[in-house]
C-alpha cells in the first residue's frame, strides 16, 4: 500500500507525469537529465527534483555513464503499482483480469 500510495502521489502533478511518460516512450534508450528538462522545457533545477521524487517513488530508475546520469522508466516498479491497483479486481474473480494483466506485462 505504502508502495503504490508513494508512486501516485508523485504522478499526482503535472511535471512530474510528464517526465515519467517521456521516459516511458524513450524505452531501454532512456534520456539523460538535460535531454529531458530539454525536451519538456524544464529547468534543470526542477528537473532534478521531479527525478528524484519519481526514483524515490521506484516509477524510474537511473545509470552512471562516466560522468552524466540516464535516466529509464524502473518497469518493474510500474508493474508493480499496476499489479497491486488490479490485484482486487473483477470481484475476487482474478482469473477474469488474467488476460488484461497478461496485456499489461506483455506491453512492458
Amino acid at each position: 500500500m505504502k508502495n503504490a500510495l508513494n508512486a501516485l502521489s508523485a504522478l499526482s502533478q503535472q511535471t512530474r507525469m510528464e517526465v515519467f511518460r517521456l521516459l516511458v516512450r524513450a524505452g531501454d534508450d532512456g534520456m539523460l537529465s538535460g535531454e529531458i528538462g530539454e525536451a519538456l522545457n524544464v529547468r534543470q533545477n526542477t528537473t532534478s527534483t521531479n527525478l528524484v521524487i519519481l526514483l524515490n517513488a521506484g516509477l524510474i530508475r537511473n545509470e552512471r555513464q562516466g560522468r552524466t546520469v540516464r535516466y529509464f522508466a524502473n518497469f518493474d516498479g510500474i508493474r508493480e503499482l499496476l499489479s497491486f491497483l488490479l490485484e482486487d479486481c473483477c470481484g475476487g474473480r482474478p482469473e477474469r483480469c488474467g488476460p488484461l494483466l497478461d496485456e499489461i506485462a506483455f506491453a512492458c
